[in-house]
């Protein structure tokens, strides 16, 4: 058979076909890459997935070793292998798109035939010498993709979360650096829109950080059920072509290799086509996501004018904000982290869809799944940032605006309600609507209280707790 210069001739259950030399992937990539040139997003865009399917192929190796199926030097090589990719080495021949057809084939594939040939070169045999080791034979011993994928998936997305909850932090500080320092700012709290009772800017910036926090905590829990996988399952969870003995070594080495508390889950055959962590993780990113867009949405109200808005603070200009008007600057950085928000709350309802497609013994859309949830974390990361360094830490606030808003407001004849009754207060505000005048001027002219008793009833001390 005719073999072009600089390509290895590979084959399979298809046929031949020719792999460039420098190529650490095989034929079945090869076949991946041409049939699924779907959305331009390849494995390589998520490291932490690349890593996690490594880490996989390690704890295998080592696994299948102790049962007397991999030789020593085979599987050192594997392991080798897996530590340099865990590492950052060869990511750029993970070339498969994340959404393909096959249940995940495509990319198992992948990591396979990049272990084999990494593993042939530390042997000292050529790329594609696979009588040495082979992506199948060796790397894939006692697997399926149908428990090897989805594990991967739960180890990546756990080390993906970690890096999600460090950035929520660093958020969250932006905010508390923020609330403290306007804890002395006076402002008009709104409900509907409508001028509520007092508060102080800062609270409004903590309320923000507790926010978010809980949604750490929540983020926490949902990926506490990645720790279960199916490992061992093989195709459909009868542990099919793998020793009896080996579900119970591959998950310990699993634990040793990821530094993780991982187990086996008791229903394998539930487990293989089961899709609920993920469903329950995206929706927790859904929920970081709406709460983080509706704080931008306050941010873009607050800071709203200058001139015909509330005008509350000031959002640090970041570009001119029109082609056409002078002057115009507006909350860029909010905005986008709108548009992150809307595309995750997307994703989610994809992750949903593709949950309840699984069919008998498999759930053959989890690719299109885990490209949704590793979307979603990786724009919300970005996001984060932007807003936290980019947003939240420069802004200011309008001190005059806002306590001018308290002392014109009618709201705070709330305050008044336990001196002077629900009754009366009502015929305070309505008066001050109807004639454009001050609560507190009101109360003096009508001599309800004296100026002291007013004044001391209505200060920041006494109206925010």
């Amino acid at each position: 058979m005719y073999q072009a210069r600089g390509q290895r001739q590979e084959h399979d259950l298809l046929g031949h076909k020719s792999v460039p030399d420098t190529a650490y992937y095989g034929i079945q990539t090869l076949r991946a890459l041409e049939n699924f040139d779907i959305s331009g997003i390849t494995l390589n865009f998520y490291p932490d997935f690349i890593c996690g399917l490594a880490k996989v192929k390690k704890a295998a190796a080592l696994a299948n070793h102790d049962l007397g199926n991999l030789s020593d030097d085979i599987k050192n090589a594997i392991c080798q292998a897996c530590d340099e990719i865990v590492l950052g080495s060869l990511h750029n021949h993970f070339i498969v798109d994340m959404i393909q057809g096959g249940a995940g084939t495509s990319t198992n594939m992948n990591i396979n035939e990049v272990v084999a040939n990494r593993a042939l070169e530390i042997m000292g045999k050529a790329l594609g010498d696979y009588q040495y080791c082979h992506p199948n034979n060796h790397v894939n011993c006692s697997q399926s993709t149908n428990d090897a994928y989805p594990t991967a998936i739960k180890i990546a997305l756990m080390d993906a979360n970690d890096k999600l909850l460090s950035e929520i932090g660093t958020l969250i500080d932006c905010f508390n650096a923020k609330a403290k320092e306007f804890h002395t700012v006076l402002k008009m709290g709104r409900t509907q829109l409508q001028d509520a009772v007092p508060m102080t800017l800062g609270q409004s910036f903590k309320a923000f950080a507790s926010s978010l926090k809980n949604e750490i905590a929540r983020l926490k829990n949902s990926s506490k059920q990645f720790l279960e996988v199916n490992m061992g399952g093989t195709a459909i969870g009868t542990g099919l072509n793998a020793d009896p003995k080996y579900r119970e070594r591959v998950v310990v080495h699993l634990g040793t290799v990821t530094h993780r508390e991982i187990f086996l889950a008791d229903d394998l055959i539930e487990a293989t086509h089961d899709t609920g962590a993920l469903v329950m993780y995206s929706s927790a990113l859904k929920q970081l996501a709406v709460k983080l867009s509706k704080i931008c949405n306050d941010l873009r109200l607050l800071s709203s004018g200058p001139r015909a808005g509330l005008n509350e603070i000031n959002l640090p200009p970041m570009q001119p904000g029109s082609s056409i008007m002078p002057g115009k600057v507006n909350p860029v950085i909010p905005e986008v982290v709108n548009q992150i928000a809307f595309k995750v709350i997307g994703n989610d309802l994809t992750v949903t869809l593709a949950a309840e497609a699984g069919q008998l013994e498999l759930n053959v859309m989890e690719p299109v799944m885990v490209e949704s949830v590793f979307e979603s974390i990786e724009i919300l990361k970005s996001g984060m940032s932007t807003l936290g360094k980019r947003c939240i830490m420069g802004i200011s606030a309008n001190k005059r605006v806002c306590e001018d808003n308290v002392k014109n407001s009618i709201g705070i004849v709330t305050a008044l309600n336990p001196h002077l009754g629900y009754e009366m207060c009502t015929a305070l505000a309505k008066e001050a609507l109807e004639n454009n005048r001050s609560v507190y001027d009101l109360v003096l002219e009508k001599q309800l209280m004296s100026k002291a008793k007013l004044e001391e009833v209505l200060s920041p001390d006494n109206m925010v707790y």
